[in-house]
């Protein structure tokens, strides 16, 4: 028999306004919030036998005051936001998602590299300005760009998405290098190389680890440093572990090539980031944190979020 449960949805914004979140109601009532600081949401989940939540922290200062509560669902694979030692505390459990987004995320990280890489901002201004049709010549050559084939690929963090990227990286005709941020991950597929031979022989290198002690700041200035003048940094992970004002230098020192990052510090972009400063397309490409947010993407999320509460309710 199903219990009949109050659902409370905290940042749902977070998922995307365009899902359709009417069937949670199969099991019972269901409470929707757009909230995003913890002071905002301390007061309001006194019924909640659910919630489902995003980002927002849950702790004693959230759900202190919510003593029904038996499930946390967090729609994302990281579970920082989680104090789990009170959760346990309380008994309460707690749910998360993962290898959801792995295709959509390994897609977003080539839409990254071929953007700055193919200079495709330069060509798509030179074309809608005008200029082409304005053109003596049936072909245009003020930016070089370069062919992947051949190039050297090295991967931080080689999990299932970083596997992907590896597998697609490689028929594209890349040498696939990586470095193992536990220390632990040796995958025969590929070489396992130390973290400055990587940054020394790589062309690309793209991180898709998370963020923990070992990871945090790892590339930081004397990263880029040990990079090729015309390598191109990657950030589909977590933004802390790039060092955001020493890419910023990096990239006006003409250190690196390129960075296209789609993961920051701190989200939404604060204004004073430095990163700011870069105004060239052509150096620097960043986008709002949706690498996982394609829409057959959150459906997959939301449906793994629908059968867990289901599973709960049924136990």
């Amino acid at each position: 028999m199903m219990k009949e449960l109050n659902i409370f949805f905290l940042d749902y914004k977070s998922i995307g306004e365009d899902i359709d979140l009417s069937r949670f109601e199969d099991f019972g009532k269901v409470t929707k919030y757009n909230m995003y600081e913890s002071e905002e949401v301390k007061d309001k989940l006194d019924d909640a036998d659910v919630i489902i939540v995003n980002k927002l922290p849950i702790n004693e200062s959230t759900i202190g005051r919510a003593n029904h509560l038996k499930l946390v669902c967090v729609t994302a694979t990281g579970t920082n936001n989680l104090d789990k030692p009170y959760l346990e505390s309380r008994n309460i459990e707690w749910r998360n998602v993962a290898g959801y987004s792995t295709n959509c995320v390994t897609q977003h990280t080539f839409a990254l590299l071929f953007y700055v890489m193919e200079k495709l901002r330069y060509y798509d201004d030179y074309v809608k300005s005008g200029q082409y049709a304005a053109d003596s010549s049936f072909t245009h050559f003020a930016e070089q760009f370069s062919e992947l084939d051949g190039k050297v690929w090295g991967i931080i963090g080689l999990g299932t998405i970083g596997k992907n990227v590896a597998k697609i990286a490689k028929a594209f005709g890349c040498k696939v290098i990586y470095y193992s941020t536990s220390g632990k991950n040796d995958n025969p597929d590929y070489e396992r190389v130390s973290f400055e031979e990587m940054l020394e022989r790589a062309d690309i290198v793209s991180v898709h680890a998370p963020l923990n002690d070992a990871t945090a700041g790892l590339m930081d200035k004397d990263a880029f440093k040990k990079m090729k003048k015309s390598s191109i940094l990657i950030n589909v992970g977590r933004g802390p572990i790039v060092n955001e004002s020493d890419l910023a230098d990096a990239l006006e020192n003409n250190e690196i090539g390129a960075a296209a990052l789609d993961v920051l510090e701190k989200e939404p972009m604060s204004p004073d980031n430095p990163l700011l400063r870069i105004k060239d397309s052509k150096k620097l490409f960043i986008t709002p944190h949706i690498a996982w947010a394609g829409l057959e993407t959150r459906i997959r999320l939301m449906d793994i979020i629908y059968e867990q509460i289901k599973d709960f309710s049924q136990e």
